[in-house]
């Protein structure tokens, strides 16, 4: 008997921007599913037109292929389990829906939105928890053709069976129950005629293939009605994790009103995309290693397992660590990209691996290595208060003196330093902290040994000239 192979999916609705949160499901059901040598899947579920934005469905597609997630099914790589964008898919929901109502487990339902709100805060204010009573669960096909011939346009609720209990094992939180009798009949098609979430969900998932879903801890609810659905349609059910939600720094789980945390602000801004992946896979996931990995490696290290039921805090500063360590892994092509334009035209082509070289382990975004360029092979120099203070300090001999090994030494750095050292008597900090002063105008900054050869003999005499 053949091993179904791992298949999971990321189901995003395009209503704005994919924001941390969201982008972390995507991030572990992705990684589950290499880790198993799997299929991951994209899914558009767009059904809810009216919140649908456009651009949104090209934009999270754009954010995901820009961190990595390649998906083995979805939109452009159709595998015969398509389309992938739920509203092309309602004539199938239909036939489903069909099969419900044969079977009796559907009924029309006429209550208005606002009796539903009226009913719902009754039930609230007498410390119950809301719960649709089966108003109409009762009408007999003569009311609903009356009602129907009125104009009435009805949702479609599922009947939940009565005295049962819905029971899985939850690949987090463990054996999870729910008694149906404190789950009202709920609805499964829109008075519009469109598919409703616990629907069209649970039925592309089956019908998909999905075998493994990680998903946030607010759908552990929506759960035990999506799997007496499945029951009820002999389909395949999934194994369900649910993990804990990211939070903002107010406390509240990250959504799209975190504007600043969204995929496509903070690449504006210029992170990374395996620095985002390797600050996501560690929220509320625990790896054995302590640094920077690869998409592989982070695949490789994933499981369940180790997937904590505490909600996790994003934190920028564990965001800038990683940037840091993603910087100093990378590729010196990928970071000059990176870096940007004017700082690619302001190198020169043969420095360009040594200036990313040099500088990588002293920049968090481009604008940061644009200052260096500026300062590496610019004509003037910008000199900091904080550098001043120190070259005020070393006086105007120890510039003669760099200036005569300068002469003796223009090419050979160690050669340079070793004279300046036997002319100044100075050694450690007391000669490297001038010195720097002098040829960046700055009181820290990459290895001076590192930068030398690129600012040229020319240009370092004229930074020690313009320090007396």
């Amino acid at each position: 008997m053949s091993v179904q192979p791992v298949k999971t999916r990321f189901a995003p609705s395009p209503t704005g921007l994919l924001h941390l949160g969201n982008v972390r499901t995507a991030l572990f059901n992705a990684l589950l599913a290499r880790h198993h040598g799997g299929i991951f899947l994209l899914r558009i579920e767009d059904t809810d037109l009216r919140r649908s934005q456009r651009g949104a469905i090209d934009a999270l597609i754009e954010d995901l292929g820009w961190l990595g997630m390649v998906w083995q099914e979805g939109p452009g790589k159709e595998a015969g389990a398509g389309p992938y964008r739920q509203s092309e898919r309602q004539s199938l929901y239909n036939r489903y829906i069909v099969q419900l109502n044969d079977q009796g487990l559907a009924y029309p339902c006429f209550c208005s939105a606002e009796e539903l709100a009226a009913l719902r805060q009754k039930q609230l204010a007498q410390g119950k928890a809301p719960r649709y009573p089966g108003t109409c669960a009762r009408l007999s096909e003569a009311e609903i053709a009356a009602r129907l011939q009125q104009g009435g346009e009805p949702s479609l609720r599922f009947r939940v069976p009565q005295s049962e209990t819905i029971a899985f094992d939850d690949l987090v939180r463990g054996r999870q129950r729910f008694a149906t009798d404190d789950i009202g009949d709920f609805i499964i098609r829109r008075a519009n005629g469109a598919a409703a979430f616990f629907f069209s969900n649970a039925l592309d998932d089956a019908l998909m293939g999905i075998t493994h879903v990680l998903r946030g801890e607010d759908h552990v609810s929506n759960t035990p009605r999506q799997i007496m659905l499945l029951n009820a349609l002999k389909l395949k059910v999934p194994r369900y994790g649910h993990i804990a939600l990211v939070l903002g720094d107010d406390s509240v789980p990250l959504s799209k009103r975190h504007g600043s945390h969204s995929v496509r602000a903070l690449r504006e801004r210029g992170y990374l995309p395996m620095a985002i992946n390797n600050a996501l896979a560690r929220l509320g996931h625990y790896y054995k290693e302590a640094g920077y990995m690869d998409f592989k490696q982070l695949a490789a290290g994933f499981s369940t397992n180790r997937l904590s039921r505490a909600s996790a805090r994003f934190d920028l500063t564990q965001l800038d660590h990683w940037q840091r360590e993603t910087l100093v892994q990378a590729g010196a092509d990928e970071i000059l990209r990176w870096m940007g334009r004017e700082v690619y035209d302001r190198v020169p082509e043969g420095a360009r691996a040594a200036f990313v070289d040099a500088v990588r382990a002293n920049i968090l975004f481009p604008q940061d290595a644009l200052v260096w360029a500026r300062i590496t092979y610019g004509a003037e120099l910008e000199i900091t208060a904080a550098a001043s203070t120190v070259l005020r300090k070393a006086g105007r001999d120890f510039c003669r003196h760099a200036l005569d090994a300068l002469l003796h030494n223009p090419h050979d750095y160690q050669a340079f330093v070793a004279e300046l050292q036997k002319k100044s008597s100075l050694r450690g900090k007391a000669l490297f902290a001038p010195l720097r002063a002098a040829l960046t105008g700055r009181a820290d900054g990459p290895e001076l040994k590192a930068l030398f050869p690129l600012m040229g003999p020319e240009r370092v005499r004229s930074r020690l000239e313009m320090s007396i």
